[in-house]
């Protein structure tokens, strides 16, 4: 199985800049060998199991709790797929051999 979480999550109580904050979960998230896609506006992460993708969203908000964070914004977006596997590098493949080289 292939599970594909899109998410951001960040404090809204640290001010209008909030990358300290985020670069701490990005952090986490490096670390724990996941593999991942950074993107201006959230971070795509792959995992086996909705459990661990989901064990990946509690620690980030760990990491926020930690800092010091009283209130912390999240979105998630999730496809789950059976019998599939590096979907996170093979969906962007699938697009360059239709149309050449996209930007990511």
């Amino acid at each position: 199985m292939s599970v594909l979480l899109e998410f951001s999550m960040f404090p809204t109580d640290k001010g209008e800049s909030v990358s300290a904050y985020v670069s701490q979960v990005i952090k986490m998230i490096r670390d724990s060998g996941a593999s991942y896609q950074l993107t201006p506006m959230g971070t795509i992460i792959e995992s086996e199991t909705l459990e661990e993708a989901m064990a990946i969203v509690q620690k980030a908000y760990a990491v926020l709790d930690e800092a010091g964070c009283d209130r912390v914004y999240s979105s998630l977006k999730l496809d789950i797929r059976k019998g599939k596997e590096n979907r996170l590098k093979g969906k962007l493949d699938s697009v360059r051999e239709k149309i050449g080289e996209v930007s990511t």
